[in-house]
């Protein structure tokens, strides 16, 4: 059996995983906030665990494995969205609930079309109150948290690992946090589990009397009911390290001590676009959505190719998305569909490729043993292996059969306006005739010997009619 090794946060270190009970392999990753549309550093965490889904299953067994994510459907933020949408004296609650639902299916259909794989069980908050509400009471009969004016606070200082997985100090945690500052706080960083609720706003009975549950006590409370006290790999964004995974770490081993919660915690790093942090004030912020349909003149971009993108950087590095590797991306990819609609689905994936994705999810070392499948035509491992990526599904996909179409005459039009400027040190020309090729996804390859344009993966010919 393939021996897998993944890099635990808590450790700093590579650790063979073992799991607990290897008739089923268990695994936790902390999904979205359902109010708006996925952007794409939202897609980062989820083929990162989808990898190692598919990876799990195929070591262990599809009936092996049990993968969870969350949909977290009551939040401020959902709050505030529904309030902004009907306004004062709006049914909120109705607001509420087609949001959540909406913007759940929105996530869904996204992220399939990133080849993910849907997870095993998909809790939502909302389905298990009680079951936070039961290990509150846990906390408070333990001595862990108080109630204090409505809230219910976790008392940091009950538990003395506090602040192990991350690594920080309490001053660090303090200004990492930007902790409430509240009256009814012992500790400026105890944590909120249970918080009071308006009338206008979702609410639920409970001992503390009608309110809601805080963000931290929602993961605890559905990976214990449906992983039970101790499992193996719990997963997220790096963003996620501290608070979210360091309160869930505090609360769920004060209420459940016999268990150890995770084992292995796994967080991949963040995402830049053209080598910025994403920002909507840096105009480089987009959803998946904007991606897949196209967004501000852009060509769209196939699932396959975001996802390509996605693993030619390794998980624990931070990745920087950009046009020119949507474009080299969708450029290889369509010369392996071309080789893979040969083959069949009889074939297992290339050992060398299961062996890096074993090895903590080296994908851009997965990627180099596909270039040498390619290079040596080995067909059926090459069809096997993309299929085990997720990088294609039972067929190679639409886009990638291109039309065909002659860009002989753009080519050496492109390549007399560069000799042009050149000599007149005037690009406007050349800059007009390259952005709106562009534009129609071409890939356009330049140099003194000439001029290539290669179609892309959102190759749109109707936008070259009438260029001039």
């Amino acid at each position: 059996m393939t021996t897998i090794k993944l890099y635990n946060t808590r450790t700093r270190a590579k650790e063979v995983l073992e799991p607990l009970d290897p008739g089923n392999v268990r695994m936790y990753v902390c999904g979205p906030t359902v109010y708006d549309r996925a952007h794409l550093g939202n897609a980062r965490p989820v083929i990162v665990f989808d990898l190692l889904y598919r990876l799990l299953r195929h070591v262990h067994g599809p009936d092996h494995v049990t993968y969870v994510r969350n949909f977290t459907d009551v939040d401020d933020k959902i709050n505030a969205r529904a309030i902004e949408n009907v306004g004062k004296g709006g049914d909120v609650n109705a607001e509420i609930a087609r949001i959540t639902a909406e913007t759940t299916q929105w996530f869904l259909d996204d992220m399939a079309a990133l080849g993910a794989l849907e997870p095993d069980a998909m809790p939502r908050a909302t389905q298990y109150i009680p079951q936070m509400i039961a290990m509150i009471e846990e906390l408070i009969a333990g001595g862990h948290a108080y109630e204090a004016e409505g809230h219910v606070l976790f008392a940091v200082e009950s538990f003395k690992d506090y602040g192990k997985l991350s690594g920080r100090s309490v001053d660090d945690m303090i200004a990492g946090a930007r902790v409430e500052v509240a009256p009814y706080k012992r500790n400026p960083m105890d944590f909120v589990l249970w918080k009071p609720s308006s009338d206008d706003l979702p609410g639920w009975d409970s001992p503390w009397g009608r309110g809601r549950p805080g963000w931290h006590i929602e993961c605890s409370a559905m990976s214990h009911e449906l992983l039970g006290e101790s499992f193996d790999i719990h997963g997220g964004g790096n963003d996620l390290m501290f608070p979210h995974h360091e309160n869930e770490i505090a609360q769920s081993c004060c209420a459940h001590p016999e268990g150890d919660f995770a084992r292995i915690w796994m967080h991949n790093e963040m995402l830049q676009v053209e080598g910025k942090k994403m920002s909507k004030s840096l105009g480089n912020f987009f959803t998946v959505h904007d991606l897949l349909e196209g967004h501000d003149d852009a060509p769209p971009v196939p699932g396959e190719v975001i996802r390509f993108v996605f693993l030619s950087t390794h998980y624990r590095k931070p990745m920087d998305w950009t046009a020119q590797k949507a474009r080299e991306g969708g450029a290889t990819l369509r010369k392996w569909y071309a080789q893979a609609a040969q083959g069949r689905d009889d074939a297992a994936p290339c050992k060398a490729v299961v062996d890096a994705l074993a090895d903590d999810l080296n994908t851009p070392k997965a990627i180099t043993a596909l270039h040498r499948l390619s290079h040596a035509d080995d067909i059926p491992a090459l069809r096997a292996s993309l299929r085990f990526l997720g990088l294609m599904g039972d067929s190679v996909p639409r886009w990638a059969a291109a039309p065909e179409v002659d860009l002989s005459e753009h080519e050496k039009r492109l390549f007399e306006a560069r000799q042009i400027a050149m000599e007149s040190k005037d690009f406007t020309e050349l800059d007009r005739l390259k952005a709106a090729l562009v534009a129609a996804g071409v890939e356009v390859r330049m140099s003194k010997a000439g001029v290539e344009l290669i179609p892309g993966p959102g190759f749109d010919p109707a936008r070259l009619e009438g260029l001039s």
